[in-house]
């Protein structure tokens, strides 16, 4: 790296422009990774509702035991940075550099943006729905959206706490529409947050397109789904540490970002329709069960155990159909479909 000693040259610094998190204030605080490296979550199942019979000892129906379906959570990204600040070179450049400023500017220009960025990547990838949609128009992209919140509607998650991601490019199809409320009064927090109006309940956050993830056009997310926790951040200047007549600074992160399984359908992402892996297509024959994606190439992954197949730990490769013994006691079977360079399909069933 070349190291520019100054002259004549102005003491002050011409910083780059840096933005704050887009993403931190809109995640789950719910879960703790402090002490651990991974959490396991648990959703509860609930019980089906049946008649009441007014003879025998079973008048609420057979009792049977509640299940449940874990999620593991483990972290996987373990970051770190370093660099020199030499006192001769510091003191001949007029003391430009600074470590503490030094440290600052790695922070906002390097730490968050990278946060963000993989956050709402991660969150496009595991979302609870991913629909391929056409490239939006000024004149299509509001009912595109609102059918979105048709679908958390349906969902049934809270209109509080939802927040709308959109690209740049988007955003200013989206501007160009009367139904799009633009909030004059914004707070100046908001405002660095890039919270820039609402549209059907939700905030509506600009992202940059560089920021945005590849073929997603917006994405959807309600604060309680999703997680992008950074366990470790740790940022260190060491002043004259042996060898070194100077700074050494040296920053890690350990985090990772997460959508919450019970939660799934809190997260839409709305994606380039070629981008998307179709559905598989479950087929029950002879006692026998067979998983077909009309994506070619695509891998199909399944679960029967109820769990989501999306993120389950107990998910298997599928490879020929499975037979009668195999689904033993089996009630359902769950599949989805992945492939490299494309979005995974949603979650097929089939109830047996």
């Amino acid at each position: 790296m070349a190291v520019n000693l100054a002259t004549k040259y102005s003491a002050e610094v011409a910083e780059r422009f840096s933005k704050a998190s887009l993403t931190e204030n809109f995640i789950s605080k719910d879960f703790n990774f402090n002490g651990v490296r991974g959490i396991t979550v648990y959703s509860v199942d609930t019980a089906p509702l049946g008649n009441y019979t007014r003879s025998g000892t079973n008048r609420y129906g057979t009792p049977g035991s509640l299940s449940d379906t874990t999620q593991e959570l483990v972290m996987s990204q373990d970051k770190a940075f370093t660099y020199i600040i030499d006192k001769g070179d510091d003191n001949e450049q007029m003391n430009v550099k600074g470590a503490a400023k030094s440290l600052k500017r790695e922070i906002d220009e390097v730490i968050s943006p990278y946060l963000d960025q993989y956050r709402l990547k991660m969150w496009a990838e595991k979302a609870g729905r991913i629909i391929g949609t056409a490239a939006p128009t000024k004149d299509t992209i509001v009912d595109l959206i609102m059918q979105l919140t048709a679908a958390l509607d349906d969902a049934l998650v809270p209109e509080v706490g939802r927040t709308l991601f959109i690209s740049s490019a988007n955003y200013r199809l989206l501007k160009q529409s009367p139904e799009f409320i633009t909030q004059d009064k914004l707070s100046e927090d908001a405002l660095a947050r890039g919270v820039v109006g609402s549209i059907d309940g939700m905030k509506v956050v600009k992202v940059p397109a560089s920021w945005m993830p590849q073929y997603v056009r917006w994405l959807a997310i309600h604060q309680s789904a999703v997680l992008g926790t950074a366990k470790l951040q740790d940022y260190k200047i060491h002043t004259d540490p042996p060898g070194i007549n100077g700074n050494l600074v040296e920053g890690r992160l350990l985090h990772d970002a997460f959508v919450l399984a019970a939660k799934a359908n809190g997260v839409y992402a709305a994606v380039d329709s070629t981008k998307v892996c179709s559905t598989p297509i479950l087929t029950l024959t002879s006692g026998s069960v067979s998983m077909m994606s009309t994506t070619n190439e695509a891998q199909i992954y399944y679960t029967l155990d109820g769990s989501d197949p999306r993120y389950s730990d107990t998910k298997a490769l599928y490879a020929t159909a499975l037979n009668s013994t195999q689904l033993s006691g089996v009630t359902l079977v769950r599949a989805y479909a992945e492939k490299a360079g494309m979005f995974n399909s949603g979650a097929g069933q089939l109830i047996l």
